[in-house]
């Protein structure tokens, strides 16, 4: 049982410590580029992004908010993380709940506003904040649905 602990503490560590891993500048200009120049929005390099981000304070009436923080360089699960949860609320709480994805690394203000630090999933009602982070991060790519479930569960509890 304990060996089970330790390795699923050590897989979390793997996991948060590689995503917040950084590069040299030049790799970074040329995902830049791809996401330009695919016109789709896997990070905060294109225009759709920003936009996302300026809208934060736009969605403030719904009562709950669901914010995702990561880096600019993200991993398959950090994209797997950001893909079902913006799933999930499009699917069940299309105008209840608003969603955004904050690059933290852009967006210091609002990643010291809400104490974060690395890739972080919150669900927020008021003074209530919910940290999803680690069930996102062990479930967004083996068990989607459970994760699912998990989010669901917790935007229902806060409604």
């Amino acid at each position: 049982m304990n060996f089970i602990k330790v390795s699923l503490l050590s897989l979390i560590a793997v996991i948060a410590f590689s995503c917040n891993s950084s590069s040299p500048k030049t790799e970074a200009k040329v995902e830049e580029k791809s996401c330009a120049s695919e016109g789709c929005c896997l990070g905060s390099c294109c225009e759709k992004a920003d936009q996302e981000v300026a809208a934060a304070d736009d969605i403030s009436d719904s009562k709950v908010q669901v914010y995702y923080f990561h880096a600019t360089r993200r991993c398959a699960t950090c994209q797997a993380v950001e893909e079902v949860t913006k799933e999930t609320i499009e699917q069940n709480f299309i105008d209840q709940v608003g969603f955004v994805s904050i690059n933290r690394e852009n967006e210091t203000e609002l990643a010291e506003k809400f104490k974060v630090s690395g890739q972080t999933l919150l669900i927020v009602s008021g003074d209530k904040r919910i940290d999803l982070t680690s069930e996102a991060f062990l479930n967004a790519r083996t068990n989607p649905e459970k994760l699912t479930q998990k989010i669901v569960a917790t935007i229902n509890s806060l409604l």
